[in-house]
């Protein structure tokens, strides 16, 4: 049996050591989710709007980032970009550039099944109204898209906190670094390990709860 002793756990050490790592982890899963969605829609857009040259590229680019793990492209971005620009960059750039170009690609397949569960004839009434392809895409399609894929996005999102302890493979102080920094110190590395899992597991599960009662209350409005 471990001999685990949590008496070092003081609020001092939250706020010196975690405080600092679960601001950037917040941060870095927001702008990475904004960011994805804005751009995956884009993607997603493209792949279903009967261009070949648009489809392939879009196509080409969700299939290549969704098959390469995450980790890896953290540190060919942060490895690769200074060596092809001649400039070096912040490891936080660095975080922030791979999660929006990694999570665009899973947010163009969850927005493209959005747009495909739209009936057809919501487009048709759209144009009948009067209204440019581009205008029903926006003003009808979109935002139906959007309600009946929120909950995959808040899940996909939640997934994305979790994936952001990733960081820690490039030296960003993220919400793991606070937990293992902290460890090192104090010279209790397992009980750190320890609260930085039943951390991630309780804001996870507390926003997957949430999520389940969004879905809910979307089912009974539809």
């Amino acid at each position: 049996m471990l001999d685990l002793d949590l008496s070092f756990v003081t609020l001092e050490l939250m706020r010196k050591f975690i405080l600092q790592g679960f601001v950037f982890s917040v941060q870095l899963t927001v702008v990475a989710s904004l960011g994805g969605l804005v751009i995956g829609t884009l993607l997603a857009i493209c792949r279903l709007s009967g261009l070949k040259a648009l489809s392939a590229l879009s196509a080409f680019y969700v299939n290549t980032m969704r098959s390469i793990p995450l980790v890896m492209v953290i540190l060919w971005f942060y490895l690769l970009i200074p060596l092809l620009t001649g400039h070096s960059i912040g490891v936080e750039f660095s975080a922030y550039f791979t999660f929006v170009a990694f999570e665009a690609a899973y947010f163009s397949e969850i927005m493209r099944a959005g747009i495909a569960s739209v009936s057809p004839g919501q487009k048709n009434a759209a144009l009948a109204l009067g209204l440019t392809p581009a205008q029903s895409l926006q003003h009808v399609i979109l935002p139906q898209a959007f309600r009946n894929m929120l909950p995959v996005i808040f899940t996909q999102t939640i997934v994305l906190f979790q994936d952001t302890s990733l960081v820690y493979a490039i030296g960003a102080y993220d919400l793991l670094k606070g937990f293992v920094t902290a460890g090192k110190i104090y010279g209790r590395p397992e009980e750190a390990y320890l609260l930085a899992a039943v951390i991630y597991f309780a804001l996870s599960w507390a926003a997957s709860w949430g999520v389940k009662r969004l879905e809910t209350r979307i089912a009974i409005v539809r």
